[in-house]
């Protein structure tokens, strides 16, 4: 896991951290998820969903699961869903192991966390193992620059300042090679940047986003 600032005080400042990024990729999201949890009851499994960046998008009466391992986030999280009127399930686990059946969802979300997670490719064979055939994994993450590029060697010399000051995300993580390499039966994968208005630090603004279909 290596060093790092303590889970309280990063769960204390991470929606003032997050604020600005959060209200200028609000529409594109928005565009992502459309739809999610659209059925009443039906249930949605999100990997790190922090303290709730992601609940204005649920359809009300969704049962969300939560794999949260930062147990400060949790409170933070169940106050933002009470008033949307969502059925909240927070695991204080990692994503290596999900606590679900084989094929019991529809829909598992992953937004700006597997740059964190322990071990990429188990969650990604977990996601995989817990989607129902035709189910989707919905996905928005930064990854690696391309090679050749100076950003690329700048992640490599940032991450061990990222993974301290942001609960050990690795700026380095060629997440787009590891979510096509999954065994999903089919990606739709975008590259973007955000816009300049998110203050994203030009180490971390290589960014994809898009759907895997098991």
């Amino acid at each position: 896991m290596g060093l790092r600032i303590p889970d309280r005080l990063f769960a204390r400042y991470y929606d003032r951290a997050t604020e600005k990024y959060e209200r200028a990729v609000a529409d594109d999201r928005r565009r992502l998820l459309e739809g999610l949890g659209g059925v009443p009851g039906g249930t949605v499994v999100e990997i790190g969903p922090g303290t709730g960046a992601n609940l204005d998008y649920l359809s009300p009466g969704t049962r969300l699961i939560g794999i949260e391992p930062n147990v400060h986030m949790h409170d933070l999280l169940r106050e933002k869903a009470e008033p949307l009127g969502l059925d909240v399930d927070l695991r204080p686990l990692s994503a290596g192991k999900l606590p679900l059946e084989d094929a019991a969802v529809d829909v598992v979300l992953s937004t700006l966390v597997l740059c964190s997670v322990p071990d990429v490719d188990a969650a990604l064979s977990e996601v995989r193992r817990v989607l129902r055939p035709g189910g989707r994994f919905l996905f928005w993450e930064h990854v690696l620059a391309p090679e050749g590029r100076w950003r690329r060697l700048f992640q490599h010399v940032m991450t061990p300042a990222q993974r301290f000051f942001a609960s050990d995300c690795r700026a380095n993580r060629d997440l787009a090679a590891s979510i096509r390499g999954a065994g999903f039966d089919s990606v739709e994968l975008e590259r973007f940047e955000p816009p300049p208005e998110a203050g994203v630090p030009s180490w971390i603004r290589p960014h994809v986003r898009g759907t895997a279909v098991r």
